[in-house]
């Protein structure tokens, strides 16, 4: 993929700090409503919790997951950080992808049926739907820690083409200061 410039850098970053921290707050807002359903001794306020959930579940979950993964995509392979040069950019490429597909498959099915039992008046506490936030919001502070912190180094395949490009560079040196039989090797 092509480098973006500036300004298509500087706005898909925009958006994926915006949907990423957006993420979070959901994910955040749902532990909130999963801990009340499952701590109150109130069936109305179970109830009640778990239709909140089923609405950010079926408007919000899937949208800022994909539209992370996406914006994150675009970033890695639209800058010189790549997506297989630095460590820090395949972990956490890896681990946004394992939590979208948990979103689709797990949390979601999950908030579903716990909101179906809600709508039919008989509200079952369920642990899961506080592990699974709270899992979730884990990741996605680990995941803001390394995107900050950048920690672990090159990889293998980013130390070859680091060292290609030194390469390059000093033949272009060399080759602008008239040194004969200067090139890469």
């Amino acid at each position: 993929m092509q480098q973006l410039n500036r300004p298509a850098r500087r706005a898909v970053l925009v958006l994926h700090l915006a949907v990423s921290v957006s993420w979070l707050g959901l994910t955040l807002g749902l532990l909130t409503l999963g801990i009340t359903g499952y701590t109150t001794g109130s069936p109305e306020m179970a109830a009640v919790a778990y239709r909140a959930m089923k609405i950010f579940g079926d408007w919000l979950v899937l949208p800022l997951a994909f539209a992370s993964l996406v914006s994150g995509l675009v970033l890695s392979l639209g800058t010189v950080w790549g997506l297989a040069r630095h460590r820090w950019v395949v972990v956490k490429f890896w681990l946004t992808l394992i939590t979208v597909l948990l979103a689709v498959f797990s949390l979601r099915p999950g908030i579903n049926h716990l909101a179906a039992e809600a709508a039919a008046g008989t509200p079952v506490a369920d642990i899961s739907l506080v592990i699974a936030p709270s899992v979730a919001t884990a990741t996605y502070l680990f995941l803001t820690a390394i995107s900050v912190l950048k920690p672990w180094g090159l990889t293998a395949r980013g130390s070859r083409l680091r060292r290609a490009q030194t390469a390059e560079a000093r033949a272009g040196r060399a080759r602008r200061n008239g040194i004969k039989g200067a090139g890469v090797r």
